[in-house]
């Protein structure tokens, strides 16, 4: 890549030696008109692009870089355009519009060409240098800021950059074009570069600067979310480093899973009925016309032919017998009480010769407990006694469960 580099900046400098008695008439005129004398050299700087052209049937002019090149070399005063800010350029083009509006109504015809050949090289070199700002933002937008190696330097390139946009917005607000069509006036020479030329050039300049500002925006967004992820990788470094006996937990065995390890997606999918698919009108037919109609006439009929006669009675009171399992439950919480021992259930089971199933049992014991209200629930513990299965991870096999007092 330097070789390249070293090769392109030689062929340029050559390009600057060998046409140098063009180059300097060129800065010396302000443009040079293709009159078929120097038709290949001026074909060579065009592609070295150090001459270009503003509008087509507009003469060649002297590329910015190359102009301020001589201007600073040459330390020529008369030809300087320090352009600090947009007010400073505006100021100035304002300023020779002026001078040259002077020397036109005076007929000082050589002053006057002299001030409209600088006012074209002043809005010229004003417009071509923010197209070059923006073409710079674009070059640093594009590649990401790659000239330097850390987000933090990025984010301060990013901030810098919006701050550049921000400034030639603000500068570009304070070019009034209605009072730039007052000093034209009626003159077609300055309404086509006060007016035409400059409208065009800022309205598009404007535009883009906008469009930079929202990627500048994006850019900064995926940047700080970067250095955030960044960050919490670098604590959660820094934690395992403070705390080399840290164990992940098994997120499996809680009852609900952290939004970070819950990523499955749902078996089944929501569905609904789409009574506008016409495809799907002779299912739907068939689903209508098997609806079996509710018809309360006929029984209204016979209430109306066969009078019964009623009275209101007070209602017998009835209960519904426990349960001998829930109630053998009962017992053995009572059991655990009175004796302040933890006792397994199976084992109570046995003792007390019950015929109940020990599976039947365990369930009803595991229920009887989940069922306790809150106050009374707190005095107990209920332990399974089992193990995990060998095959399936995160499956635990109850054999037993044991009761106790909290």
């Amino acid at each position: 890549m330097s070789s390249n580099l070293h090769q392109a900046g030689v062929k340029l400098l050559k390009q600057l030696g060998r046409h140098a008695d063009l180059i300097m008439d060129v800065y010396l005129s302000g443009s040079i008109a293709e009159d078929g004398e120097n038709d290949s050299a001026i074909d060579k700087l065009r592609k070295a692009d150090i001459l270009w052209r503003p509008e087509p049937g507009q003469e060649l002019r002297l590329k910015r870089s190359v102009r301020a090149l001589l201007e600073e070399a040459l330390s020529d005063e008369r030809n300087r355009q320090i352009d600090a800010n947009v007010g400073s350029s505006l100021a100035t083009i304002k300023t020779l519009a002026d001078h040259y509006k002077e020397a036109r109504h005076s007929a000082d015809y050589s002053a006057s060409e002299a001030y409209l050949a600088d006012l074209s090289e002043q809005v010229y070199s004003f417009t071509e240098g923010l197209k070059y700002s923006i073409r710079v933002l674009w070059s640093r937008i594009n590649n990401e800021f790659g000239y330097v190696g850390t987000i933090n330097a990025k984010i301060r390139e990013n901030e810098l950059a919006q701050s550049q946009v921000s400034e030639l917005l603000n500068g570009l607000e304070m070019f009034q074009f209605s009072e730039l069509g007052e000093i034209a006036g009626d003159i077609r020479e300055l309404r086509k570069l006060l007016v035409t030329r400059l409208q065009e050039t800022l309205s598009d300049c404007t535009q883009e600067l906008s469009v930079v500002q929202g990627r500048l925006l994006e850019l900064l967004g995926r940047f700080r979310q970067i250095q955030g992820r960044t960050r919490l990788l670098k604590g959660w470094l820094l934690y395992t480093d403070m705390h080399p006996d840290y164990e992940v937990a098994d997120h499996v065995s809680h009852k609900q899973l952290p939004t970070l390890f819950n990523r499955a997606e749902a078996i089944l999918a929501p569905a609904a009925v789409d009574v506008s698919n016409t495809a799907q009108e002779v299912e739907l037919l068939a689903m209508v016309s098997q609806i079996k109609s509710i018809s309360r006439a006929g029984r209204d009929l016979v209430m109306r032919d066969h009078d019964v006669a009623f009275a209101l009675v007070e209602a017998e009171d009835f209960d519904i017998p426990d349960n001998p399992l829930k109630l053998a439950v009962d017992e053995y919480f009572c059991a655990v009480i009175d004796s302040g021992i933890n006792q397994s259930a199976l084992d109570y089971l046995r003792q007390k010769e019950m015929d109940w199933d020990p599976e039947s049992w365990l369930y009803q014991v595991i229920c009887g407990y989940e069922g306790l209200p809150e106050e009374h629930r707190r005095y107990f513990e209920l332990e399974p006694i089992g193990e995990r299965h060998p095959v399936y991870s995160g499956n635990f096999i109850i054999r037993d469960v044991e009761l106790g007092l909290a």
